[in-house]
């Protein structure tokens, strides 16, 4: 015998609920974790050796911070740009816009300074914003995170700031995949509530809290059975190949020109 409700069809109009706030902090969190996941972009620039890249990146901060010569800032920024060719489009539009965004911003804080006369030298500093940011970005973009803290430890990097950064992004990719699903879990819960939802996300922070201070404890126990004591021990080998030299003469082609820009000239 079937009873009569089983017969009747189903009529559920949910109403619209207000999911905006969840849908962008959703965004936000896969968009966090995926810059950290995407790392180590293939190329053939990404076979030169991790520790070189590590260095000449530095080096070449430190040559920016100290030239005044805008031709070799352009020179560098053209190197740069030509890296990015082989970038997926939004990556090298993302790439772009962030070398833009802190210049202008700088750009606008000077302009008393060049009203003032100084016009080259704020000109010359914002070109330097430009030019840093892409160096950093293009070394975290051809380099994967496993093969930056290997790098840094060949550099006599000390191992509590390895460490740190290590700790960093891992728990920014397990806390960001965790606080996905939670939000994921808030929005389903509450379809055809047409309350803001506003007010349920600080229960998800409360949530993360105490789910990051158990993962704490619970790393810091691993820690203890497995005697660790903040000590990395990586087999380092640095074995350069021909891309590799050819990189080193490129950069000592730069180096050569700063020189020539800053000492001689």
């Amino acid at each position: 015998m079937i009873e009569d409700w089983l017969l009747v069809k189903e009529d559920y109009h949910p109403g619209k609920g207000k999911d905006r706030f969840i849908d962008k902090s959703i965004v936000s969190f896969l968009k966090a974790v995926a810059l950290i996941r995407q790392s180590g972009y293939s190329s053939s620039l990404s076979r030169i050796n991790p520790s070189l890249r590590v260095v000449t990146t530095l080096l070449s901060l430190v040559l920016i911070s100290l030239t005044r010569s805008f031709t070799f800032l352009f020179i560098v920024d053209g190197l740069l740009l030509l890296q990015m060719i082989r970038l997926d489009p939004r990556e090298r539009k993302r790439m772009i816009v962030l070398s833009l965004v802190f210049p202008l911003i700088a750009l606008i804080a000077l302009i008393p300074a060049m009203l003032q006369g100084s016009l080259l030298y704020s000109l010359l500093l914002c070109q330097k914003m430009v030019t840093s940011i892409l160096s950093v970005h293009s070394l975290s973009m051809r380099t994967k995170w496993s093969e930056l803290s290997r790098a840094l430890k060949s550099i006599f990097v000390p191992d509590l700031v390895i460490w740190i950064i290590d700790i960093t992004l891992k728990y920014i990719v397990l806390l960001g995949e965790y606080s996905t699903n939670l939000l994921y879990a808030l929005k389903l819960r509450s379809i055809g509530q047409t309350k803001d939802k506003f007010g349920a996300v600080s229960g998800v922070m409360g949530n993360l809290f105490l789910k990051s201070c158990r993962m704490g404890e619970e790393m810091a126990d691993a820690m203890e059975c497995r005697g660790f004591v903040g000590e990395y021990r990586l087999p380092v080998k640095l074995r350069l190949t021909r891309i590799d030299y050819l990189y080193i003469l490129l950069n000592l082609l730069l180096v050569s020109f700063f020189l020539y820009e800053y000492v001689w000239r």
